[in-house]
């Protein structure tokens, strides 16, 4: 029995890491530091874009940590303003003292150390600039801003998290591998999923259950989740992500 429990174990979250490593963790020989990080063209010109953007990129973690986990961060314009702004949590330095909040440290849609990003979210247009005001908001009340930990959290997909959870309204549903998005501040329990959606327990991001209209249901063990994705017919694995017919677009 105890034989068979191990096998599923490794069948359902050690091969897909495996895949992941096979995927993103050999790189392209450039050294992280030396990656691109220029613009995309994913985000809108300012110049040509007088209406209100909220989007969340998502891309692959650097170095080692892409085979694990994609970074989340969120980028906002307001109606009229010349450029966008762009909120996220980083790591470097925070040691040193360094805040773990960072803003417009990149452009709103630049590669992240060499991996293009997707859109998770996109709203543009009416309303959207109180979501911008709400946004701020959350962002000046996250509970860790000079604290970082890559796992279980609280990281950058924690911070995220936290701003979907404070704006419902976004109605965002993160990436079952933004690790450290299942990370509860304040030693929570229970609480809404990131999407407003549905519900999730969490002990301490190590272990636990979502079930949300929008996320599906995800089983999450050490950080890592295990799904399936009711909204966008699909499965959830380890590190690999989504996966499914067809490609996800913005919510």
């Amino acid at each position: 029995m105890m034989r068979r429990v191990l096998m599923l174990f490794l069948a359902i979250f050690v091969l897909p890491l495996l895949v992941s490593a096979c995927v993103y963790g050999l790189g392209d020989g450039v050294p992280w530091y030396e990656a691109r990080r220029d613009p995309t063209g994913l985000a809108p010109d300012p110049a040509i874009t007088p209406e209100a953007v909220i989007q969340v990129y998502a891309a692959r973690a650097v170095a080692w940590r892409g085979i694990f986990s994609v970074h989340t961060w969120i980028a906002v314009k307001p109606t009229g303003a010349p450029r966008f702004t762009r909120y996220e949590v980083l790591g470097f330095g925070v040691s040193q003292g360094a805040p773990a909040i960072r803003v417009d440290r990149m452009g709103p849609d630049n590669y992240w150390f060499g991996d293009k990003p997707v859109i998770v979210l996109d709203r543009r247009g009416p309303g959207v600039d109180a979501l911008i005001g709400k946004i701020e908001a959350a962002v000046a009340s996250y509970p860790y801003p000079h604290e970082y930990r890559a796992w279980p959290g609280p990281n950058s997909n924690t911070f995220t998290a936290y701003i979907a959870r404070a704006v419902p309204e976004l109605g965002l549903a993160l990436p079952a591998n933004a690790v450290g998005k299942d990370f509860l501040p304040g030693f929570k329990v229970f609480a809404a999923a990131p999407s407003a959606t549905g519900y999730q327990v969490s002990l301490y991001g190590l272990a636990g259950l979502l079930v949300a209209r929008d996320e599906g249901v995800e089983l999450d063990l050490l950080g890592l989740d295990l799904g399936i994705d009711l909204a966008r017919p699909g499965i959830k694995l380890p590190g690999v992500g989504w996966l499914g017919v067809g490609g996800r677009t913005p919510a």
